[in-house]
């Protein structure tokens, strides 16, 4: 008994495709720039290629295609896993002990570095400001003593 599969054309000799599809397989083989590329020269020589391209590349798949997608996949799990590993037990008392032990000191660290750097940022933006001040203090005072010059 043979199970059915579907028929996918890009599987056809490439002989056997059309020009279209042998351009679309060379397309392919070069990358989303080499769309992108096809798309910006389609819209500059003749604008309604340009938009059959675009049109084609959305609902193509070729934007938003796997290739993009399996990347973005491959990161969201590891994350998922790290973040898992570090709140399941490990079974050992000792050590659990210990990593929750690490884990609120680091905790309490990243909390006073974010409080140094806030610290940091108001000392920059206070002394930023007083520069500003004795900068437009030193103008007022010297456009008041201009006219007493002029005057002598």
């Amino acid at each position: 008994m043979t199970t059915a599969t579907a028929y996918d054309p890009s599987e056809r000799p490439l002989r056997e495709r059309s020009w279209i599809g042998k351009t679309e397989d060379w397309m392919d083989s070069r990358g989303k720039w080499a769309w992108m590329t096809a798309m910006v020269l389609g819209f500059v020589f003749f604008w309604p290629a340009g938009l059959a391209l675009l049109f084609y590349m959305i609902w193509g798949k070729k934007m938003f295609g796997s290739k993009c997608r399996s990347r973005m996949e491959g990161r969201g799990p590891a994350a998922y896993r790290t973040a898992h590993a570090a709140m399941k037990s490990s079974g050992n008392s000792a050590f659990d002990s210990y990593k929750q032990e690490t884990l609120r000191r680091l905790e309490e660290e990243q909390g006073a570095f974010e409080a140094f750097l806030e610290r940091l940022r108001a000392a920059k933006d206070k002394a930023e400001f007083d520069q500003f001040m004795d900068d437009r203090a030193r103008k007022a005072a010297a456009e008041r003593d201009a006219p007493a010059r002029e005057e002598a």
